[in-house]
């Protein structure tokens, strides 16, 4: 019943130009499997991975694991895999094995304080860190554990730590391993609590022994985040690391332990790092990183002997991004790979051809079936004169001889990078597909264009990154094919921020406004948010600050509540009840304002939902609401 075509299903104007052929559209955006690799099988000849498929009908998610060989051919489904995929949390001796459970605390709820009043319902808190991102703080925290498999003994290894591993709210099992000869556990830890835990994000690699039982901290000297620890098949220990105390967006370093020294092998390299893995031999890492509006595979060389800079070398090209390392293997990686035309796929490359084979094609009779938008580079001169690469998806089977509503995407973040990523709700090819130009700028504070045009948005939301997008859309909308009365603006998180933000500044451009969980007024997200080192760092600091000559431009000349009495087009606000990031009373506000202001607005809530929409009915819920609202106002 939901497989239906978007047009039809909500009354769309047909879309401009296309052929017989299918379009993508929301219905079927929610039959793409999505593809999440596992790991290599034991004997390292198949890879092990996981096959997830929404159902819209049931609201759920089912999955299946499968595995194919390394030199590719036929899957074969998997009923259990726990004895054919290497398993890393078994120790090297294969006697213990590590996983990490909730381990209460501290009385937060009123039943643990009054255990005879048990059908109340409260939370008492003395400090901040009371709720983060989608959860409120319950007494309880995540421990590391490893378990004896032979007497099945149970080791806590953080026993009376009032401390979280893995990290919250998005750490897992990668944030603890064992050490290459077992007698070791390195795991990842913020050991703070209350207002120095919101307000730091001094992350450190911590050392357990398991004979004498002490915790040693390898990275206590630095103040900014430490993690993501790997030793080498040599025994050498890498991880990653930011050094500026407060900033999560800080670039990020490959450091090696080399003779007991720290070794930055990326200091020189203007870039930042996503994630790396070791070679077979120890002698190189490959990691991913952002670079030039994709995400792309690197190597850099790691030598005791020479004290010139390493060398790195990028080893992958093109529009895509390789976006996760699998395995590392001689001659080849096991990489996962996606585009905004594409989903994510597993596939190898190899070291000496340095080709890209798939091993996955889990959606190909799906897009085999679709007309597919075509995506251009384009550069954009901004108005001080830097280039600006923008990302442009035009419609399929696009007519430069016809007009076309356009689209500008205001990217969120403010530090993500605007790559070929393939999103379940801001999906470039479902907008296009539905006869929509899209132009996504990689506007200032995003990574893979170097260190200081990601440093440049920082306490300047308002600034040149407003201009960077007003450059963008105006170069495009110089082409004949864009119909300059049916522009609009939308994004979510500080995309959001910057569709409100927009909504006050644009002279005219928009002609309608989405906002996704954005930042209507920086005072009361100060007041509400609960990651505090991001505000710190990006605003500068509290809106009590008066001497602050930094505080008072964003709070007053930077926030988008300043500029409500001249929003003049329809406003669009969307928000998840359990959105801690950007609290929900942000959304109500921009809607009520809005609203009394006499412009057409709609508020879109989602009870259950966080930052994200994660659910398949949800998702179609906004989909279509998010269509139909720019068939109403554009």
């Amino acid at each position: 019943m939901l497989r239906i075509f978007l047009c039809a299903s909500l009354g769309l104007a047909p879309i401009v130009g296309v052929s017989a052929q299918e379009v993508m559209t929301p219905e079927k955006l929610w039959q793409v499997k999505r593809v999440s690799a596992l790991g290599l099988s034991k004997d390292k000849t198949h890879v092990i991975y996981r096959v997830t498929t929404p159902s819209v009908e049931n609201n759920d998610f089912d999955s299946k694991v499968y595995q194919v060989p390394l030199k590719g051919g036929t899957a074969q489904l998997l009923t259990a895999y726990q004895g054919v995929l290497s398993d890393n949390n078994v120790s090297p001796d294969g006697s213990k094995k590590l996983f990490h459970d909730s381990v209460k605390v501290e009385s937060v709820l009123a039943t643990d304080r009054y255990q005879a009043l048990t059908q109340a319902n409260a939370y008492v808190f003395d400090d901040l860190n009371y709720r983060h991102w989608d959860t409120w703080k319950d007494g309880s925290v995540k421990h590391v554990f490893y378990q004896d498999l032979i007497t099945e003994e149970k080791v806590d290894i953080m026993k009376g730590m009032p401390f979280d591993s893995p990290t919250s709210p998005f750490g897992g099992s990668s944030d603890y391993i064992w050490g290459p000869k077992g007698e070791n556990i390195y795991y990842v830890s913020k050991k703070l609590t209350g207002t120095e835990y919101v307000t730091s994000t001094n992350t450190d690699i911590y050392r357990y022994n398991l004979a004498s039982k002490k915790t040693t901290n390898l990275t206590e000297q630095n103040l900014g985040y430490d993690k993501s620890p790997e030793f080498s098949p040599t025994g050498q220990l890498a991880f990653l690391r930011m050094d500026e105390p407060g900033n999560e967006a800080d670039k990020n370093d490959i450091i090696v332990n080399l003779d007991e020294r720290e070794v930055n092998l990326t200091a020189h390299w203007d870039g930042t790092v996503s994630s790396f893995e070791w070679s077979h031999d120890g002698k190189h890492i490959y990691f991913i990183a952002p670079i030039d509006g994709t995400i792309q595979l690197f190597q850099v060389a790691v030598n005791r002997k020479t004290k010139d800079k390493p060398k790195i070398k990028q080893l992958t090209k093109g529009m895509f991004d390789v976006n996760g390392i699998v395995a590392a293997l001689d001659g080849q990686l096991v990489v996962t790979r996606n585009s905004m035309n594409q989903a994510k796929e597993i596939f190898r490359f190899d070291l000496n051809s340095k080709k890209l084979v798939a091993l996955t094609n889990v959606n190909e009779a799906l897009y085999a079936g679709l007309d597919l938008p075509n995506v251009e580079k384009r550069m954009v001169k901004t108005k001080d004169g830097e280039d600006m690469l923008t990302w442009v998806i035009y419609p399929p089977n696009f007519d430069k001889r016809k007009q076309y509503p356009t689209l500008l995407y205001l990217q969120g973040g403010p530090q993500s990078p605007l790559s070929q990523f393939y999103s379940y709700r801001w999906n470039f090819q479902v907008m296009a597909s539905q006869g929509y130009i899209v132009v996504a700028p990689n506007r200032r504070g995003m990574p893979g264009h170097g260190v200081k045009w990601n440093k440049d948005i920082s306490q300047d939301w308002g600034g040149k990154v407003m201009q960077d997008y007003l450059d963008a859309i105006d170069n495009v909308a110089k082409e004949s094919y864009v119909d300059n009365k049916r522009i609009a603006a939308i994004g979510a998180s500080f995309g959001g921020y910057s569709a409100f933000y927009l909504a006050g500044k644009h002279e005219g451009r928009f002609k309608t406004f989405i906002s996704h969980c954005g930042i209507f007024d920086l005072r009361s997200m100060y007041g509400t948010t609960e990651e505090m080192f991001f505000v710190n760092n990006e605003l500068g600091g509290a809106y009590w600050e008066k001497n602050n000559a930094a505080i008072n431009k964003a709070y007053a000349q930077f926030n988008p509540i300043s500029y409500v009495d001249k929003w003049d087009a329809p406003m669009f606000v969307i928000h998840g009840g359990k959105d801690y990031r950007v609290p929900l009373s942000q959304g109500m506000q921009a809607f009520q304002a809005a609203k009394l202001r006499g412009l057409k607005s709609r508020f879109l809530y989602f009870p259950e939902e966080n930052h994200w929409v994660l659910t398949p009915q949800n998702g179609i819920v906004w989909q279509r609401e998010f269509f139909k609202w720019l068939d109403e106002t554009l």
